[in-house]
């Protein structure tokens, strides 16, 4: 267990992050989750729509070091593949 004031405080501040990390993980997958369901039910009006969200939500996962970059480029390079593919 931590002695110093700072690493006790840096403990606490890591739960604090894993927390909302897992938080932003977990609603990251349910965007993905969203737009893959969506096209394969071919709904083009919602696809459209959530994939800029998602794409968005992507991005700002990478840039916040939640998700590696190189992930962040994959994940969107698949979803706008699948949804070429389906147009």
């Amino acid at each position: 267990m931590a002695n110093h004031e700072s690493a006790e405080k840096a403990y606490r501040q890591s739960l604090v992050n894993r927390d909302r990390n897992r938080q932003y993980r977990s609603r990251l997958r349910s965007a993905l989750k969203n737009v893959r369901v969506a096209l394969a039910a071919g709904k083009a009006a919602d696809v459209r729509s959530s994939l800029g969200e998602t794409v968005s939500l992507i991005d700002k996962m990478a840039g916040k070091g939640i998700i590696h970059r190189n992930t962040a480029s994959r994940y969107k390079s698949r979803l706008s593949a699948r949804y070429a593919k389906s147009a």
